[in-house]
């Protein structure tokens, strides 16, 4: 975008000259940058010309929300924070973009998505503190032992679809950390996958239904520790799931 006083000079270049190849090549030799269109310096000077300045003209613009609209739409996110704009807009008779504007400029509130995570117990805390230690330890001495690992996780997809974090939002100031348990009884694919420093193994689609012990260590012993240790003889294996000990 041009500065005003970029477009000032423009102007000033071109009645010294009548031409605008003229006045972009004194542009480029100023200003160190590529010049603006043809047609962007004709219509400053149609501007300076209709008005004796370049100056952006404001118009009058959309008129802005009362705040009698301000405080249904705050009312309405304080009793239901989950609500989506879309709604609420259908509710309250308002465009959706007047419902987002608000929220956004005028409330100060922000979208914040709903998490899923893994529960913890009481006593996991200090084992992931400790574990986290030696592990410390254990790359000072030495720095390739981080690149011995593989990682591995595993996702659970339900075919009907029961999170949707893309359209899952909670309206507030402040960030709720909420989440939501994923629930396994409903029709779904399992896939595994694990990574190191340089490689992928996977992705890994099982095709049974329930994944029990069996299933899990065939698919170990005959898929992924093969091609773990084609890749890193000694390789380490951290398994995604394993509670902390």
């Amino acid at each position: 975008m041009a500065t005003e006083q970029e477009k000032a000079m423009c102007v000033l270049w071109f009645f010294e000259t009548k031409s605008v190849i003229t006045t972009q090549r004194r542009f480029r030799t100023t200003y160190k940058k590529d010049p603006h269109s043809n047609n962007s310096i004709r219509r400053w000077l149609t501007q300076f010309q209709e008005t004796g300045s370049v100056l952006h003209r404001k118009g009058a613009g959309r008129p802005s929300t009362s705040q009698e609209n301000v405080e249904r739409i705050q009312e309405t996110f304080t009793r239901s924070p989950r609500k989506s704009t879309r709604q609420a807009a259908v509710q309250l008779h308002m465009p959706h973009t007047t419902i987002w504007n608000v929220l956004h400029n005028r409330l100060h509130l922000n979208a914040y998505k709903v998490q899923i995570v893994q529960a913890l117990h009481p006593n996991d805390k200090p084992r992931r503190f400790e574990f986290a230690e030696q592990i410390l330890t254990r790359i000072e001495d030495d720095e390739n032992y981080i690149r011995k690992w593989f990682f591995s996780d595993e996702s659970t997809f339900h075919v009907s679809g029961k999170v949707n974090k893309h359209n899952c939002r909670i309206w507030g100031s402040e960030n709720p950390h909420d989440y939501r348990e994923l629930e396994r009884d409903s029709p779904k694919v399992n896939v595994w996958c694990a990574l190191s420093h340089t490689e992928v193994i996977g992705p890994f689609f099982f095709a049974e239904t329930t994944i029990n012990s069996v299933t899990y260590l065939n698919m170990l012993e005959m898929y992924a520790v093969p091609q773990m240790q084609q890749h890193q003889p000694d390789a380490i294996f951290q398994q995604d799931g394993a509670p902390p000990h």
